[in-house]
């Protein structure tokens, strides 16, 4: 059955995000456009349009786009360069036009090369900026527009001294709507019941303000709230006002390659915030959704067009806007389209009243946000995942704060490939010892990127083979070999490791021009090795394997070739008698390939005529030279043979009806002192017990399967073969092999980690 995706329907809480956004948003729209050297209106328009037109093409569910802090640098670059904003305007259509083709072209993969590590340092330095340039706003030092997010400000003064200027320029009155709406805030997300109430905080730390303000007009004062802390919204006193917003483009630049440039400067830089701020944004999304960034430069690409022909701002996804749009709990698109349908109405039906909104209670919401996005716990949890993640997301955050966003993630993402290629570097290659039972091969692992910078590696690794030795050059996870590197291998492989003593295989060379497969050492079980292998040797053998198992270092295995190699015959090493119980796979156990082994398997790992059978086959036809009785702990089997002998039977024994043949040969195991110790036993007892059982029970199966089968003993007798047990922990994964044998030549596995 195909499942498809339902898109989240429209509900309150996306037209109350909207709301929170639009209260944002309005003040950022005229502070960039201050900041851009631009008229008010240009900002207004770019906002209407980032969140009606945008908002109706885009993809995303919760990104919001308008006019961005980032892109202030570029526009009052190109308004100087071009010499009008008009022929600006003309840049801008001709920077959407572009971002169409590139959606097209279908270029928004690009935003998946950027390291999550960058893309959460985005988000804090975001967050820190808004902290940083919020205070002074929060209590009325209000000499710097909304939407400047420079560290360097255009009045000679930086990010840090303007909050040290609160000192002596602040406003009481502001400063107490600001210090109180914070706090309104902070209460109201910390409280379930007023957060799941569906008025929002920020609209009622608006209307705190608002109501605050009017109070101050008719103490008045010190107290009155002057033009420069409150909203300042163009008002239009007719239609003929309004229609003067518009700016229309200078189409007879048309033929000016400056201003082509400045569209494609406009184009690149835009595209890139975008991009970046979408996957951002999706990060912090809770319900985990992706939007297809090609679509959304599309949308953005019509939005920039249509600003351009209107004389709107640049426009890409807002980080700031998203951020507050998710953590208002917006679950559609619906949010960012109401944002702007409001921008729209309160500029053109409302100026007066949205005049009236202190910057201090918006200057509080933004202050909040960012302390959401600049949480100290994300800072411990990149730290805790080590350097190569801390250190980018170090990197961006400190870059973004004293830089602007592009330059910030540039610097980030250098960082993140700086220790790629560190790595490629150091360890070109991983050098493992695999040890089959033919011998030893010295297998080298080749990087995913393989460039000249490595040759000098490789070639030294391969000169340090010990003559006579075996190395193999597996590529198998490369993507790509420099054809030095390729000629290196080819050398060595041809004349120098010959020359030498060494041969030498390759392993995933086929997508590689110049150099193919082949395989010159032995990785099964064949009739010759077989031969020339003793029971203590094949002991020693799965020791190995198993110590390999546990500590995650299994070899690497071309199991379509040993198909083809052993479908002629077989030639294993060993019999081994375990429990069909699901955790217990021998050939899993013991790190083997096929041919290795000879697998019997019977619940509890019991005997019988038909398993001596087997087992004499094993050894007198097929040369194994190592019989193994396997048992394991909590195991099923025994623990229902335990539960009838004990307790009078059990679920399973009443659903199934030959359990009780298992039952009867597990019987022996299970003595009086078990009996009667189980009845008293608690739950963590009962376990040692049953694993005492399970360890009995190898005992006796090795007595019967000697006393029973002439042929085995007779084997074991001349030392062609050793009959043992072995006892495999569910738990560890480590196998004791030392039941029934003597204690000298006894091996268990080294219980040391890898």
């Amino acid at each position: 059955m195909i499942h498809t995706h339902q898109a989240p329907k429209f509900s309150w809480s996306d037209f109350s995000a909207g709301l929170v956004v639009f209260l944002v948003a309005l003040p950022l729209c005229l502070g960039i456009a201050k900041a851009s050297e631009a008229p008010y209106a240009a900002g207004i328009i770019a906002g209407i349009l980032g969140g009606v037109v945008v908002g109706f093409l885009s993809g995303s569910h919760t990104s919001v786009s308008g006019p961005a802090a980032g892109l202030t640098a570029v526009v009052i670059a190109q308004i100087h360069k071009l010499g009008s904003f008009e022929a600006f305007l003309l840049a801008v259509m001709i920077a959407g036009a572009l971002q169409i083709v590139m959606g097209l072209g279908r270029l928004g993969f690009l935003s998946a090369f950027v390291p999550t590590s960058v893309i959460r340092g985005l988000l804090a330095a975001i967050g820190i900026i808004l902290i940083l340039k919020q205070i002074p706003h929060v209590v009325g030092h209000d000499a710097d527009p909304e939407g400047e997010f420079s560290f360097f400000q255009v009045d000679k003064r930086n990010t840090f001294s303007e909050i040290l200027a609160i000192l002596d320029d602040y406003h009481i009155g502001a400063a107490i709507i600001g210090i109180l709406s914070v706090g309104l805030l902070v209460l109201w997300d910390r409280s379930k019941t007023l957060k799941k109430s569906p008025i929002p905080g920020p609209l009622v730390a608006v209307a705190f303000g608002m109501a605050v303000g009017e109070i101050y007009q008719r103490i008045g004062g010190p107290w009155l709230l002057g033009e420069s802390h409150l909203v300042t919204v163009p008002v239009a006193r007719s239609v003929d006002d309004a229609m003067k917003f518009l700016t229309f483009p200078d189409f007879s630049q048309l033929m000016n390659p400056a201003v082509f440039l400045g569209g494609l400067t406009i184009a690149i830089v835009a595209s890139l915030e975008t991009l970046i701020n979408l996957e951002a944004v999706d990060r912090i999304d809770p319900h985990k959704r992706e939007s297809p960034s090609s679509r959304e430069l599309i949308a953005q690409g019509v939005g920039n067009m249509v600003a351009g022909l209107i004389g709107g701002l640049p426009i890409t996804s807002v980080i700031v806007r998203g951020s507050v749009n998710v953590t208002m709990g917006a679950r559609t698109k619906a949010a960012a389209i109401i944002h702007g349908c409001l921008l729209f109405i309160s500029v053109a039906a409302f100026p007066t009243i949205i005049n009236r909104i202190p910057l201090a209670s918006l200057a509080a919401i933004l202050l909040v946000t960012g302390f959401k996005l600049a949480s100290p716990s994300i800072v411990r949890n990149l730290y805790r995942e080590g350097r190569e993640q801390f250190l980018p997301f170090a990197a961006t955050v400190v870059a973004i704060v004293f830089t602007d966003l592009l330059v910030g993630i540039l610097i980030g993402l250098a960082i993140s490939i700086g220790f790629v290629l560190r790595s490629n570097l150091l360890r070109p290659l991983r050098r493992t010892i695999e040890r089959h039972a033919s011998g030893e091969v010295l297998r080298i692992e080749l990087a995913s990127q393989v460039s000249f910078l490595n040759k000098a590696v490789l070639e030294r690794a391969l000169l340090d083979i010990p003559r006579g030795g075996h190395v193999l050059i597996d590529a198998q996870a490369t993507e790509y070999i420099d054809p030095d590197v390729r000629h290196l291998i080819e050398e060595f492989k041809a004349r120098t490791g010959p020359a030498r003593g060494v041969e030498v295989s390759l392993r995933g060379f086929d997508r590689h021009i110049g150099l193919d497969d082949e395989i010159r050492y032995i990785d099964y079980v064949d009739h010759e090795t077989q031969s020339q292998m003793t029971p203590q040797s094949v002991i020693e053998h799965l020791a190995e394997g198993n110590e390999r198992f546990r500590t995650g270092r299994r070899i690497s295995r071309d199991y379509g070739r040993q198909m083809q190699e052993t479908a002629p015959g077989q030639h294993p090493m060993a019999v081994i008698l375990s429990c069909i119980d699901s955790r217990t796979p021998a050939e899993l156990i013991f790190d083997l390939g096929l041919g290795d082994i000879f697998s019997v398997r019977i619940a509890g790992n019991i005997t019988s005529r038909k398993v001596l059978g087997s087992i004499e086959y094993g050894c007198s036809a097929g040369g194994a030279k190592l019989v193994l009785v396997l048992g394991h702990t909590r195991c099923g089997a025994i623990t229902e043979s335990v539960n009838c002998l004990t307790m009078n039977g059990s679920k399973a024994g009443e659903a199934c009806k030959h359990l009780q043949f298992i039952v009867e040969d597990v019987s022996p195991a299970v003595d009086e002192r078990v009996r009667r110790e189980m009845a008293l036993a608690s739950p963590f007892e009962r376990e040692r017990l049953i694993d005492e059982v399970a360890r009995r029970n190898v005992e006796l199966v090795i007595e019967a399967i000697r006393e029973q089968s002439p042929i085995l003993r007779e084997l074991e007798d001349e030392g062609r073969i050793r009959i043992i047990g072995g006892m495999y922990d569910v738990r560890s994964g480590t196998v004791d092999m030392s039941i029934g044998r003597e204690g000298k030549d006894r091996i268990v596995p080294s219980r040391t980690s890898a």
